[in-house]
């Protein structure tokens, strides 16, 4: 049935199942690769893994603080878990964010976005950058320009809004 060859370690198998000698050592990428293709394909490739570590690149720091790509299908079928006060205007935006993606990847990888509302996991939030401070003038000029509305609310919501603006600009 069996025979080995003369050599030491070397082991051929004789017989009707075996057309050639075991090559003897070979690198375990190759076949791990073969079994892992069709595994990582079906879960949507390295393309859902680089979508999830660029995603606020991506989305847009706005739209990365509500949702969460989960899933790619093989047809192109974007899964987005969404918070559920942002899910129906991510519907909305859905083109933009589809021509985004696909610009992103340089090529047509999604067609379409399949919401799914509910928590996001947790995840580190990105953060927003902090702004300088603004020197004791540049607040008293603010308030100044500012003295004349009456709403306090609206004062306050242009205060901030201000604060912003000139600590950029700086």
């Amino acid at each position: 049935m069996g025979a080995t060859s003369g050599r030491r370690g070397g082991a051929s198998i004789k017989g009707p199942g075996a057309a050639r000698e075991n090559p003897g050592l070979r690198a375990i990428g190759v076949a791990v690769s073969k079994i892992a293709l069709p595994i990582v394909a079906h879960r949507g490739g390295g393309i859902l893994v680089r979508l999830k570590s660029e995603w606020v690149a991506i989305a847009g720091l706005d739209w990365a603080e509500v949702s969460w790509p989960t899933a790619l299908g093989r047809d192109g079928v974007l899964k987005l878990r969404a918070i559920p006060g942002a899910a129906i205007e991510l519907q909305h935006r859905a083109p933009l964010l589809i021509e985004r993606i696909n610009q992103f990847f340089g090529r047509c990888v999604i067609s379409r976005l399949a919401l799914v509302q509910g928590p996001l996991p947790l995840l580190p939030r990105p953060s927003r950058p902090s702004l300088r401070t603004l020197s004791e003038g540049e607040a008293k000029a603010l308030d100044r320009q500012l003295s004349g509305i009456a709403d306090p609310d609206l004062r306050a919501a242009l205060t901030r809004l201000g604060r912003a603006v000139n600590a950029q600009q700086h």
